[in-house]
Parts: structure tokens; C-alpha cells; sequence
């Protein structure tokens, strides 16, 4: 199930309170997706790793009251007094936990409590963990924790991660290259030694490290540390053609006579920088360049154009361009 999808899921089963786990590799995003769902509705989001827990803490602690029974006080990492009355109780890595661990979520998965706490009616339980195959630290997930659960695969998506790469900032060059080579935005195996591989994950600290603007002499190296020797080859290999680009500023100035890139890559690269800048008084630019593009590209253009700003497929510019190409287009 692709991000967007389950983000869509996520809001169906948070609406009737009903449990769930999402399982993916390392790196997918799969914390950001639950956040994204958080924020987007407005709900508080209560980040609890159950790796560290050991079985008692759920339960909390006893205290002897002034009659002399005992009562339990709930831990105060639970949500209760004092905390939003709406939220996401995010169980984060819940299959790393020791199997005791697990067992003692049995009844706040199902029930909603646990002892003599009771999560509050507007939270709801979402949990998440890395796959028994991904060679990560996992513990088998008994059965009866699993059947209190609806479970949903997350599947990696290059267009989902473009459009959320676009609003967090994540660097053009990153984003053209993995266009171009879509493969490399998730390049993890699991019978691999290498510590670093490519992810999402990885492609956003890449990202930062492209913003402090590192020595030249150790960009391979850092890549390389960062999202793995084969995916750091081909990006510092991609990085040498997005240098020697033309500006955007040559393309809109000079539509007409700025230079055409012959290389595959090179055009993808700049189509993904020129989208970036589409509006309404740059359309004019950008539809003049996309003619003299091959016609993929000039088609690639255009659509990031109107997905940057969807505003920009009534202006005349665009209409016109879409007529001259609709044999393209259909």
C-alpha cells in the first residue's frame, strides 16, 4: 500500500477507533506518515517506544491508599489527565520489543486499558515496525497481539515522496536524480553488510548535507556514508551534469536561445528545476522552452508546471501548448 493510501486508511480506522500496525523496511517514512495523519487532523500524537519499556511499566506503580488498599498509578506516559483530549498513542517499533513486553500491550490494544488506566475515548492506537525479513531487530509478533490489530504493507512510491519531498524543502537536485533513476530511492538489501544504503530517509539527510554546502573533496564520501557507494557513485555522477546546466534565470530570460540539453539526465534535471518556478508570469517562458524540449520532456515540464501550481492550466500559454501537443498527450 503506497503512502497515500495509507493515509487514507489511517483516517478510516482512526475514525472507528480501530487498531492497526503498518509494516515496512527501515527508512520508508512510516513515523512521518502517522505524524502526517496526526497533523492533518488535528490530533495530538504521543510517540511511545516500546523497546525500552520493560512489561511492568505499562502497568504502572501501587500505592496504598488511607483504607488501606492498593491501587495502581498508571504511568505517566499514557495519555491522561492534563493531555489533549484527541490524539494517536503511536507505538513505534512495537515488534522490537521483547515478546513480554508485547504481551502486556495485549489489553490496551484490544481493550483499551490495562490494568485501571483507560485510554481516554478520543485517542486512538497505532502501531508500527520494521519486517522479520529486513534483518532488522524484530521479535516474532504473537499471534493473539496480531489479531487485535488490522495490518498495512507500506510500499515505497516515487510520485508520493516527490509531492511530500516538494513541501518539506528536500533539495532539486535529489529530487530530479531520483526522476531519473527512480530505483535508487529505496536501494536496501537485506543480505547486505553495508551500513548506509539509499532511503527516504536517507535521501533527506543527503538533502542536508547538500545545504551546508560540504568541501568538494569529500561530497563522495559523505554520499557515501549516507545513502551507500552505489547510489553516491550515480547521484555524484548526476551532480557533475545539474552543474554545468544552464540556469533557470537563462531559461526564462532567454526561452528562445538558452541551450537544450542533448543528455537524458541533464533534461530531467532541469525540467525539475524549471517546474519549480512555473507561474503565471513565467508560463509564457516555460511553454516556449517545453517546445523545443524532445516531446517527454516538453510533457514533464508542463505537468510539474501545473502540479507546482495547478492555476497555471487556464492561461493561454498552457492552452496553446497543450493544443500543438495533444497527439502527445492522448
Amino acid at each position: 500500500m503506497i503512502p497515500s493510501h495509507i493515509v487514507a486508511a489511517l483516517g478510516s480506522l482512526l475514525n472507528i477507533r480501530q487498531p492497526v500496525f503498518i509494516w515496512g523496511p527501515p527508512g520508508v517514512g512510516k513515523s512521518q506518515v502517522v505524524a502526517q495523519v496526526a497533523k492533518e487532523k488535528g490530533l495530538a500524537l504521543l510517540d511511545i517506544r516500546a523497546i525500552l519499556l520493560d512489561p511492568v511499566d505499562l502497568r504502572g506503580l501501587p500505592r496504598i491508599t488511607g483504607s488501606g488498599d492498593v491501587v495502581w498509578c498508571p504511568p505517566g506516559f499514557l495519555p491522561g489527565k492534563g493531555d489533549p483530549e484527541r490524539g494517536i498513542l503511536f507505538l513505534d517499533e512495537l515488534n522490537a520489543a521483547p515478546p513480554m513486553v508485547q504481551a502486556a500491550c495485549y489489553q490496551l490494544v484490544l481493550d483499551r486499558r490495562i490494568g485501571e488506566y483507560s485510554l481516554p475515548d478520543g485517542w486512538n492506537i497505532v502501531a508500527a515496525g520494521n519486517r522479520d525479513r529486513d534483518k532488522a531487530v524484530t521479535h516474532r509478533m504473537p499471534s493473539a497481539l496480531a489479531n487485535r490489530m488490522v495490518h498495512l504493507n507500506f510500499d515505497i512510491c516515487l510520485d508520493d515522496w516527490l509531492a511530500w519531498a516538494q513541501q518539506a524543502g528536500i533539495r532539486q537536485e535529489i529530487c530530479a536524480f531520483l526522476r531519473f533513476r527512480p530505483t535508487m530511492l529505496h536501494d536496501f538489501d537485506p543480505a547486505s553488510a553495508a551500513k548506509a544504503f539509499a532511503s527516504p530517509r536517507s535521501w533527506e539527510f543527503a538533502s542536508r548535507i547538500l545545504a551546508s554546502s560540504p568541501p568538494p573533496a569529500l561530497e563522495h564520501e559523505l554520499f557515501q556514508g549516507t545513502i551507500g557507494s552505489t547510489a553516491a557513485a550515480e547521484f555524484m555522477g548526476f551532480l557533475g551534469v545539474w552543474r554545468e546546466l544552464p540556469t533557470v534565470e537563462d531559461v526564462l530570460n532567454g526561452p528562445d536561445t538558452a541551450k537544450v540539453p542533448e543528455e537524458p539526465a541533464a533534461a530531467y534535471a532541469l525540467c525539475e528545476a524549471l517546474a519549480l518556478k512555473a507561474a503565471p508570469n513565467t508560463i509564457d517562458a516555460l511553454t516556449t522552452y517545453a517546445e523545443r524540449l524532445p516531446a517527454e520532456f516538453g510533457v514533464l515540464l508542463m505537468r510539474d508546471a501545473a502540479c507546482h501550481d495547478t492555476t497555471l492550466v487556464y492561461s493561454e500559454a498552457f492552452s496553446r501548448w497543450a493544443a500543438n501537443n495533444a497527439d502527445v498527450l492522448l
